[in-house]
């Protein structure tokens, strides 16, 4: 687990108040409430369509919310746009669910990616940079000259950790870190996602169904359900939540008041 302040008077870094998102008929967030500490690792677990790409989506601004809020170090982001909009954005970092790697670019441009682009910083320092990221991953300069095609699924998952924290940002997303990966290589990820986030003493917060990883890099966790946050609370406490909900899911049970929808013949 990732040992940050836990401290009652840490400050609330990420708030979202009453958020509501639909799609036509399907709503998504039905009003959904969470706060994450500043230095925190929250991990949000959940079933698939439950809300927890769209609810980041809209911390990101990729998606607006039809009503309710989401304050960033207590300054209301909702519906901002524009330059303002980007300044925000730098300050975050994002591990995409499959790596996400632009397979035209070598791997160190991968992970300078942001850093010129987004920066404006020259090829040189930013190569630099990507190198030293790459190493703190726990891959050599050499996997930076080569392609995306020709590195495993592992190395590519550590390779988009490397451009995650390539700016050190204050923030970082976790997009399913472990999906796709053997049990010994998520675990490789999940300890070079505590080592990364505790070196940058970063905010972050996890979505994943994988209650190993979950246990590992969180310091709290939330569970959502239609669009809502059912439980929050410090990772220690998941197994004695007193949550009917919480308890079917991190024991992967099928009898409980989640019901799968599963067609019978």
């Amino acid at each position: 687990m990732v040992k940050m302040s836990n401290s009652n008077t840490a400050k609330d870094h990420i708030v979202l108040k009453d958020v509501h998102k639909s799609f036509g008929p399907k709503h998504v967030l039905n009003g959904l409430n969470l706060t994450v500490k500043k230095g925190h690792s929250m991990v949000v677990i959940g079933g698939s369509g439950t809300g927890k790409s769209v609810m980041l989506k809209s911390i990101l601004g990729l998606l607006h919310p039809d009503s309710g809020s989401i304050l960033i170090g207590g300054r209301d982001v909702t519906g901002m746009k524009g330059a303002k909009r980007d300044e925000v954005l730098s300050h975050f970092g994002m591990l995409f669910q499959g790596a996400a790697l632009f397979d035209s670019l070598k791997v160190w441009q991968n992970v300078a990616f942001g850093l010129m682009q987004g920066k404006g910083m020259n090829a040189k320092d930013a190569k630099e940079i990507a190198i030293e990221k790459l190493h703190q991953v726990g891959l050599g300069s050499d996997v930076g000259e080569l392609s995306p095609a020709e590195l495993s699924g592992g190395m590519q998952k550590r390779v988009g950790l490397a451009r995650a924290i390539a700016g050190d940002p204050e923030i970082i997303f976790f997009d399913e870190p472990t999906t796709g990966l053997d049990p010994i290589m998520a675990d490789v990820i999940n300890d070079l996602i505590v080592d990364c986030v505790k070196r940058l003493g970063a905010t972050t917060i996890s979505i994943t169904h994988d209650m190993a990883s979950a246990r590992k890099i969180a310091d709290d966790i939330s569970m959502i359900y239609k669009g809502q946050i059912l439980w929050q609370g410090k990772a220690g406490e998941v197994d004695n939540s007193g949550n009917a909900y919480v308890d079917q899911f991190i024991h992967g049970r099928a009898d409980g008041p989640i019901q799968m929808d599963v067609f019978k013949a």
